[in-house]
């Protein structure tokens, strides 16, 4: 019981100087993971939606920047803006345990909360340990699978309470005022599943919404605005109304022990995480095999089951995407781009592809099947299986432990700077790309994050 004070004491607790230096170092290697994530997104047609909807109601010359434009407006609509844009191209930051997004949401939060209060980069890095730990934490509490069975997108729902834990570190909000915080975002938490419908945008949006209404809860709080101190544990509380799984021992256990920042992943493919490690799977096998795709007969996939509903149903959508939304979330599509192009990243996530033949042709040979084994170790690790039957009876298997990217398996910090200048590139010139990389990396030396965010703008 008391799972909300107890939870308010122990993230008021975490300090900059009690870091291990790796947990310090793996912040960083977020922040610089979600600029570049955040700065190709802001390109994409749902961002430049938002963009246009502020540039007529909300500029300021002293607002909170949109990262990779010339656009400058109220934090809280900064948030909503840089939190679509971190999610739009779905290569953001990813907590396995707890099947959710954790950096689009808190990092977001922290980035329009240091516009309301003065925030050094120690003071930064301390305050996204501290909503990676709360959000990570709350959707491992849910039950990944029970929270998406009610409905909902723990990115959105875990994060809206992550990022007022954020946004409250930031603003150096007491104990009595972070539990208001946390309790106003309880009223907030939301976000539909149902964008699989249509494969609309408002998955993009989840994150963004997150960021500005825990910026919302703890601006709210500051004021005096109460929210219920019971918000996780009580009779209609987060964990009682969000799953019918929850299990509410595991929003403490084992707290920083290591921080779950240190648990978190990154992704090498432009898509949904579930299809990460079929991915690599058929990748490995192309690669090892020297195959080419008019060799392949057919492909078999391995799927964890919480995934499945996301990435393999029904068959016949997953099999003709109409949007780029449903190419990121269509397991036959990311097969088939990685077996012609041996990648699926942005530039092989486009409309052309979707109406390609050859890529057509190539989703019609790949089953997705449910494979208990890999489902024994879930939702801690995400193993996935691949066979490839060649057109002469040949078949080729593979089973990947832990996808690229995983902590067990990860980009190194040369790999993530290559990946950070593949994605600025069109954004941002040579020279300022180095210069934010410099800058990230010595993060804990920066004195106002107001004055680091300036890099950020493409003017």
């Amino acid at each position: 019981m008391e799972e909300t004070r107890h939870l308010i004491q122990k993230t008021r607790s975490i300090k900059y100087r009690d870091l291990p230096d790796e947990v310090i170092d793996r912040a960083k290697y977020f922040i610089l993971d979600y600029i570049g994530v955040s700065a190709r997104g802001a390109l994409c047609d749902s961002s430049c939606m938002i963009q246009s909807l502020f540039r007529k109601i909300d500029q300021e010359s002293s607002g909170a920047v949109v990262i990779g434009t010339n656009l400058k407006i109220s934090p809280l609509n900064a948030a909503i803006a840089n939190g679509a844009a971190a999610h739009a191209v779905e290569l953001d930051d990813v907590a396995n345990a707890a099947s959710l997004h954790p950096g689009a949401a808190v990092i977001t939060s922290a980035l329009a909360a240091c516009h309301m209060s003065d925030c050094s980069g120690k003071e930064f890095i301390e305050a996204l340990v501290a909503g990676y730990e709360v959000m990570i934490k709350l959707g491992i509490a849910l039950g990944p699978a029970a929270h998406y069975a009610q409905g909902f997108h723990p990115t959105a729902t875990c994060g809206t309470m992550g990022a007022a834990i954020t946004a409250a570190k930031v603003a150096k909000l007491g104990q009595t005022a972070m539990t208001n915080a946390l309790g106003i975002a309880g009223s907030q938490a939301a976000g539909s599943m149902e964008y699989l419908a249509e494969g609309s945008f408002t998955k993009r949006l989840h994150p963004g919404w997150a960021a500005h209404s825990g910026l919302m809860a703890a601006l709210l709080s500051r004021e005096g605005f109460t929210g219920p101190g019971t918000i996780l544990e009580g009779k209609f509380g987060f964990l009682h109304a969000y799953s019918k799984a929850s299990d509410s021992g595991k929003i403490l256990e084992n707290w920083g022990k290591p921080y779950e920042i240190l648990n978190t992943s990154v992704k090498p493919h432009s898509c949904c995480r579930y299809k990460q490690g079929p991915i690599d799977a058929v990748l490995k096998i192309m690669s090892e095999k020297r195959l080419k795709p008019e060799e392949i007969q057919k492909v078999s996939l391995g799927v964890l089951k919480t995934g499945f509903p996301l990435v393999a149903e029904p068959e016949e959508k997953k099999k003709n995407p109409r949007s780029i939304v449903d190419a990121q979330f269509s397991m036959p599509f990311g097969a088939a781009v990685a077996i012609l192009y041996g990648k699926a990243g942005l530039d092989e996530y486009t409309r052309e592809n979707m109406d390609s033949p050859r890529v057509r042709g190539l989703m019609d040979k790949v089953i997705c099947v449910e494979d208990p084994s890999l489902e024994e170790q879930f939702p801690k690790r995400w193993p996935a299986s691949a066979a490839i039957t060649t057109k002469n009876g040949q078949i080729y298997r593979t089973r990947i432990e832990y996808p690229k990217g995983d902590p067990e398996n990860p980009l190194t910090w040369d790999e993530l700077i290559v990946k950070f200048r593949y994605l600025t590139a069109p954004v941002f010139p040579a020279e300022r790309i180095q210069q934010i990389i410099d800058a990230v990396r010595g993060m804990e030396q920066v004195s106002d994050l107001k004055e680091f965010s300036r890099r950020l703008l493409n003017c």
